[in-house]
């Protein structure tokens, strides 16, 4: 499966998992690149393009999988740009039309796990590429308003959802059993099941927090170890691992299709009468998917 992940990557600590994830599973995607967007928390655009740096080093594969800045500002400040010679997130944009372009038999499946900005510019600046590729996004607390990729530009929804392309909503519904923030974590598990696990890098990156690593795994710890400064919850969530998990795996999650609903501020105001269909996912197999992430680390790790 042909797979383009667009990442706030310095955001949160699920982000670097969905990237590891993919990267440890690529019997099953091809990952044609990473493209990254900034959102309020991770340090502006440079930050999030260091910490997707980082992880591509982990897995020693800068040579195999570009990895290019998009968009800083929003979709609605960025739009009326779009045809001048550097507009914002343009190295990002022009990279998905051209990756999506090069499709014949199947859709290059386009895998945001942060807003929605870079893939919004890119239908519009090339409208050819609707018929050419998958969105799955890691957003939305649909049906409820508001969640943190949504909230950060909401302007970019609409235009995705109303251009007719194959759309997906991987919910995120924070505090409830049924969204993606149910997919969740202790340390604990985290130190057992990961660190000291993973293939070995010919890179020591130097990690967020400080600290060198040469492996995925004891990335992970260190992260989960620095949730400290969030005020310590006893867990935290995957969230956007979920998506390459269900896309690995349809029967990890639970397809609901609906015509799709118009964003009207942050708020989903729903078209019944709408003929285009979208999906949202539901209802994760939580044991399931953190378990395939910790056995893929296993079994990525040389033995002694």
């Amino acid at each position: 499966m042909k797979i383009l992940i667009d990442t706030d990557a310095n955001n949160e600590l699920d982000d670097q998992h969905a990237l590891a994830y993919a990267f440890l599973n690529m019997d099953v995607f091809d990952v044609v690149g990473v493209t990254v967007n900034n959102t309020r928390n991770g340090y502006g655009l440079q930050g999030q393009y260091d910490e997707a740096e980082r992880i591509i080093h982990l897995f020693d594969l800068e040579n195999e999988v570009p990895l290019l800045m998009g968009a800083d500002k929003n979709y609605a400040e960025i739009a009326p740009t779009i045809s001048d010679k550097n507009f914002d997130g343009k190295p990002a944009v022009d990279f998905i039309i051209q990756e999506a372009m090069k499709v014949k038999d199947e859709k290059l499946v386009l895998v945001p796990v942060g807003k929605l900005t870079n893939i919004a510019l890119a239908i519009l600046k090339e409208p050819r590429i609707v018929d050419k590729v998958r969105v799955i996004w890691l957003g939305g607390n649909y049906p409820n308003h508001g969640e943190y990729n949504l909230d950060n530009d909401t302007t970019a929804v609409n235009p995705v959802i109303e251009s007719g392309v194959e759309f997906e909503m991987v919910t995120v519904r924070y505090g409830k059993p049924s969204g993606t923030a149910a997919v969740a974590v202790t340390r604990e598990e985290i130190e057992s099941n990961m660190k000291g696990k993973g293939p070995v890098s010919h890179h020591t990156i130097t990690g967020r927090h400080g600290g060198e690593f040469n492996r995925f795994g004891g990335y992970s710890a260190n992260l989960f170890n620095e949730a400290e400064m969030y005020g310590n919850p006893p867990t935290r969530s995957l969230f956007d691992m979920v998506v390459l998990a269900v896309l690995k795996n349809e029967a990890w999650g639970e397809k609901v299709e609906i015509p799709a609903p118009k964003l009207v501020g942050n708020s989903w105001i729903d078209k019944p009468e709408n003929k285009h269909k979208i999906v949202y996912w539901q209802n994760f197999n939580r044991d399931a998917i953190v378990n395939d992430l910790f056995e893929l680390m296993q079994k990525s790790t040389p033995k002694q």
